[in-house]
């Protein structure tokens, strides 16, 4: 079998600076896309119209959206349903409000537009049903939860599963990754739906699963490097597990590829999400994660996760310099 980076040796902890820059970079354009454009919800978190169709034929999904366009609906989201010919039609209210008037006034644009695209008589208006406020903003507020709750989860978990130093060092890792990649919804003005919040929640998933494989390399040679300076052993768990990275994220990123240019225009959004995401957790796992790790080690040192009783302090040796071959690293891949 072939092995990447079977004996990668990188100071990725030694260029942790050069990645706060890129960082901030990020932060900054992230923050003015925020304030400049915010976020394009969609109907769930908006307020809007669903209207259920079945053509006597299978239409275009393009040309559908041309002639729903044309009536003055804006931005329509099309999902095909059942068998050929069966389409959900999401689009936003006529007119400012949701209550049943502009409902009725939506549907009926929607009608003039299949009219246009299939042909009088051709199709039949299944149902129709409003998203109002009140809705939409209960979905803001569940999807925010969800991921406020995959946070404490996590910790909860890490705290158990490690120490919560390390939990910690997971968190921020994590939170880098989720306003980076808000910035980037807003940046390319992606429609805010639950298919976007779904993939910022795999996203999250991801990310720390990538992170924590790291941290369980790094726990296992705490334990057996116990003279080695904890730079050292942040560096050769990353090289540790750098194969295995480069496997996984390639064939993920493969897949990603393939969902965004032939996905359609419903699954695109998640797939451009957890392609940004994908990097950004890999970014994030290596240089956010080890040095706010290495932060909290050298602010509250952790004698648990060194094998040391309490109170006896670990001896360690100074940090190796750059480029010095370690005699024990093996790849995972």
């Amino acid at each position: 079998m072939i092995r990447f980076f079977a004996d990668a040796n990188y100071d990725f902890i030694g260029v942790r600076r050069y990645a706060y820059g890129i960082t901030a970079i990020l932060f900054v354009i992230s923050v003015v896309a925020l304030i400049a454009w915010g976020f394009n919800y969609s109907i769930e978190f908006s307020g809007g119209t669903l209207v259920r169709v079945k053509a006597a034929q299978e239409v275009d999904v393009a040309r559908l959206r041309s002639a729903l366009e044309a009536q003055g609906i804006t931005g329509p989201e099309i999902t095909t349903i059942g068998s050929s010919g069966g389409y959900l039609i999401r689009a936003r209210t006529a007119k400012a409000g949701s209550d049943a008037d502009n409902t009725q006034v939506t549907a009926a644009a929607v009608g003039a537009a299949l009219d246009q695209a299939v042909g009088p008589g051709k199709y039949v208006l299944e149902g129709s049903g409003a998203v109002g406020p009140k809705v939409a903003s209960e979905l803001q507020g569940k999807a925010l939860s969800a991921i406020l709750l995959s946070f404490l989860a996590v910790l909860g978990y890490l705290a158990i599963r490690f120490e919560w130093r390390f939990g910690l060092a997971a968190i921020a890792a994590t939170a880098h990754d989720i306003i980076l990649t808000i910035g980037f919804i807003a940046l390319m003005r992606l429609e805010v739906s639950l298919v976007v919040v779904g993939a910022v929640l795999s996203m999250v998933g991801y990310s720390l699963n990538d992170t924590i494989i790291i941290f369980d390399r790094v726990r296992e040679n705490l334990h057996k490097y116990k003279r080695d300076h904890f730079i050292d052993i942040i560096n050769r768990s990353i090289n540790e597990t750098l194969p295995r990275s480069v496997l996984t994220h390639g064939t993920t990123l493969a897949t990603l590829t393939s969902l965004a240019i032939f996905g359609g225009e419903v699954i695109r959004p998640f797939a451009l999400v957890m392609f940004f995401g994908v990097f950004t957790g890999t970014f994030s796992s290596i240089y956010i994660a080890g040095p706010v790790l290495i932060w909290v080690e050298q602010k509250w040192p952790g004698a648990e996760a060194r094998g040391v009783k309490p109170g006896v302090k670990a001896a360690v040796q100074p940090p190796s310099t750059i480029g010095r071959q370690p005699s024990t690293v093996k790849a995972d891949a």
